[in-house]
């Protein structure tokens, strides 16, 4: 059923990003599934960089809608299949921003819409969203989750 509200939506999953560290993209621990920060790479770069401003607003949701799609690809390559998934527990959310900026929110709530969207009432999740004074690579963007899946 997530899959095909994938195609629905014209989105279509890139290979699972590669990690650029010494980790591994994703831990699964009994039915819950830890996905490593994701920052916004497509086709093998990163497509959204610099600093997030009030200017910028709009990019940097690209951004993180970027990143959601690398979740749901981690997610895909992990446990085989979006619809072994039960529940999107948590979103973790950071910000490459300007110090004045405070929107923080605005900016991930595309990642967030696009869970709810993928996967109806078990996409709904608890969040964090908050800014830092950079990100790897000078991605705008970069979101974890934590996903529970059916055994």
């Amino acid at each position: 059923m997530s899959e095909a509200k994938l195609k629905e939506l014209g989105i279509e999953l890139p290979e699972a990003p590669i990690p650029a560290g010494n980790y591994i993209p994703a831990v699964k621990t009994g039915n819950l599934l830890f996905i490593s920060g994701q920052i916004p790479l497509e086709n093998g770069k990163v497509a959204y960089t610099g600093k997030v401003s009030d200017d910028n607003l709009e990019t940097a949701q690209k951004s993180a809608k970027s990143c959601a799609i690398n979740i749901l690809a981690q997610i895909k390559r992990e446990a085989g299949s979006l619809d072994k998934v039960t529940k999107i527990v948590r979103l973790s959310g950071f910000v490459n921003s300007v110090p004045e900026f405070t929107q923080h929110p605005k900016v991930i709530n595309p990642a967030s819409d696009l869970m709810f969207e993928v996967f109806g009432e078990k996409g709904k999740h608890a969040r964090i969203a908050l800014g830092a004074g950079s990100l790897p690579l000078d991605s705008m963007t970069e979101i974890d989750a934590i996903v529970e899946l059916s055994e």
